[in-house]
């Protein structure tokens, strides 16, 4: 009976139903079909899928990340990271993942770094004279350090799905985050010297000096949110909302660069991308609601269990679901309808929730590169002007460093764990 509502959610999508219509319309069908519970349950799931405190971080972030790229924020951070690291073997593919991993301290979503931050440095390496296949591949690569780092959309969503602690998530990203953004230097810095990419400026203190006291107050909105969930003193919740309040006090006061208009498009575009991330969390949560109801995790569970009782071959098993089902999947979606599934089977593993949230978010991160989906990817290419597969091409190199990340945090849990046990004792 199950197979109804995977079939008829396919269908949706193959006839270009968004997702969410496509996961809320297949849940409808199966339940009319099925019987198992009156109709109007689906709204009422529905409703209860978003109707969680957490949850209201997601709209606050989308906001701040706005904010920040709407109120030249984006701009000094991009200038500090060339002050700090232009001075490398193609310095301007090392200020894209400096820049980046700052970015990320702000904003928590990829989208948000690839559609702020991207624009000013596929702009910048252009124009000193990299091949743009290199400024979109890096850029597209940099951009999932995002929602590693805290804070993360992601690991908001999983947290409460998990009801696993979101500071502990938060705490857990860093260090993986910041190995993905090594692991690309590493790489930019090999093809910097095959391709004898520029270096972009010398390093001066005078001019690092200059530029952190102009990006100086940028700089401390990480501080505040990250630093505000680890020690306790915010909530994730509260912590969005003094990045929002901090976003327009540096826009409207500090900076000057908001005005009203300016400010009610940020809003409204906030607004409309928070209508459907929302959406889709409500519209899977009924999917995964189904899928727990009808015992699919005990199955699957039971099913793994017989395949494999090694730790090692399932989390490979996992990784190439997550990796398979992100390429054509949204990532909120895929979190909401695999983690009550795997979850369960994770844990029985041995697998800590936490570690398997990095996991998970990270994977699901990575197929933000890939075809058919590839959000990122769309983005790039209305920015650079290339064509959607040949960002595909530029971009494929910088995999193999990621998944070898991806590998490595899979593998030696105490990568993720070690600052949440430490922090959180």
């Amino acid at each position: 009976m199950i197979a109804i509502l995977f079939i008829s959610t396919l269908l949706l999508m193959l006839m270009g139903a968004p997702v969410a219509v496509a996961l809320g319309g297949g849940s409808l069908i199966f339940v009319m079909i099925s019987g198992q519970v009156p109709d109007l349950v689906v709204l009422h799931r529905m409703v209860g899928g978003v109707d969680s405190f957490p949850l209201l971080a997601v709209p606050f972030f989308i906001l701040a990340g706005n904010l920040m790229n709407s109120s030249g924020i984006t701009n000094r951070i991009f200038e500090f990271a060339k002050a700090v690291v232009g001075w490398l073997p193609g310095g301007l593919g090392h200020v894209n993942v400096g820049a980046s991993v700052v970015f990320a301290g702000m904003s928590g979503a990829a989208v948000a770094d690839a559609g702020g931050l991207g624009s000013i440095e596929i702009k910048a390496m252009k124009d000193a004279g990299y091949d743009t296949e290199f400024s979109v591949g890096i850029t597209a690569a940099s951009s999932t350090i995002g929602p590693i780092i805290p804070p993360s959309l992601p690991m908001v969503i999983y947290g409460v799905l998990a009801s696993a602690s979101i500071g502990k998530l938060f705490a857990a990203g860093f260090v993986p985050g910041l190995l993905m953004a090594l692991s690309l230097m590493v790489m930019i810095a090999v093809i910097a010297r095959k391709r004898r990419y520029p270096v972009d400026a010398a390093f001066r203190i005078s001019n690092l000096t200059v530029r952190t006291k102009e990006a100086f107050l940028s700089l401390m909105t990480p501080v505040i949110v990250a630093g505000g969930i680890i020690t306790g003193i915010l909530t994730p919740t509260e912590a969005a909302i003094a990045a929002t309040a901090y976003a327009l006090f540096l826009g409207l006061i500090v900076y000057q660069s908001l005005n009203f208009k300016r400010l009610l498009w940020v809003s409204l575009r906030s607004i409309e991308t928070t209508a459907v991330v929302l959406f889709v969390v409500a519209a899977a949560s009924i999917f995964a609601w189904i899928l727990t109801s009808n015992n699919v995790a005990v199955e699957l569970s039971n099913y793994l269990l017989e395949l494999t009782d090694s730790k090692a071959m399932l989390t490979l098993i996992i990784l190439a679901l997550l990796l398979v089902v992100g390429c054509f999947m949204e990532t909120i979606a895929a979190m909401i309808i695999l983690v009550p599934v795997l979850l369960p089977v994770a844990v029985q593993f041995g697998f800590d929730p936490i570690h398997f949230g990095v996991i998970m978010v990270l994977t699901l991160m990575i197929s933000l590169l890939t075809p058919p989906v590839g959000v990122v990817l769309y983005v790039l290419s209305s920015i650079s002007g290339l064509t959607f597969e040949r960002c595909v091409a530029a971009t494929m190199p910088f995999l193999v460093p990621l998944i070898a990340v991806l590998l490595l945090v899979a593998f030696v849990p105490q990568i993720s764990l070690w600052l949440p046990n430490l922090v959180f004792q």
